[in-house]
């Protein structure tokens, strides 16, 4: 999918239609947000950096799909969505012991924004969604996603070669996606 037809408007019909069940909606919607995540991820990491983009799409949209019924359908949707990338990149240089500087401008409407009564239990659906895995993938997607490891931290830790760490992240996130998916 092109990035020309990824507009406010188009993510933000998609996410609703998702919402209400639509998977065909909910997949067009993740191949949207991840071409303008990745977009962001690039211009904020720079070449020549150990964090991948790839790496911030893959952690902003596993996020994004835990997190997808905080969005408010009558709000903007690039600003939430946005947010979620950012704090992402924040939190990869943030492991890498790299100082990363934010604008407050751009933390503005997250700051304000209440905790939700909700967050505890979507930690635990989390982790019975995690410990269903099979034991690799277990240990890969709690190595990225949760540790905040890269891929290559990743794979030298489990004595495993990149593109096998990548497939069972990839997998284990596609089995926790199908397992919330079916409980909600």
């Amino acid at each position: 999918m092109g990035s020309e037809t990824c507009t406010e408007e188009r993510l933000a019909d998609l996410m609703r239609a998702a919402l209400s069940g639509d998977d065909a909606a909910y997949t067009a919607f993740l191949r949207c947000a991840a071409d303008l995540v990745r977009r962001m991820a690039r211009r904020r990491v720079g070449e020549g950096s150990t964090i991948l983009p790839e790496d911030i799409v893959q952690e902003t949209l596993l996020a994004v799909h835990l997190k997808r019924h905080t969005w408010r359908a009558k709000e903007p949707i690039l600003p939430w969505l946005m947010s979620i990338a950012r704090y992402k990149i924040v939190d990869a240089f943030r492991r890498r012991g790299q100082r990363v500087y934010v604008s407050v401008d751009d933390l503005a409407e997250v700051l304000a924004a209440p905790v939700k009564e909700g967050e505890v239990d979507d930690a635990r659906q989390i982790e019975r969604a995690v410990a269903g895995l099979s034991h690799g993938q277990q240990r890969v997607v709690r190595a990225i996603a949760i540790e905040g490891r890269s891929i290559p931290e990743t794979a030298n830790a489990l004595q495993m070669k990149e593109t096998a760490v990548r497939v069972a992240f990839h997998r284990g996130l596609a089995t926790i996606a199908a397992r919330i998916g079916r409980q909600t």
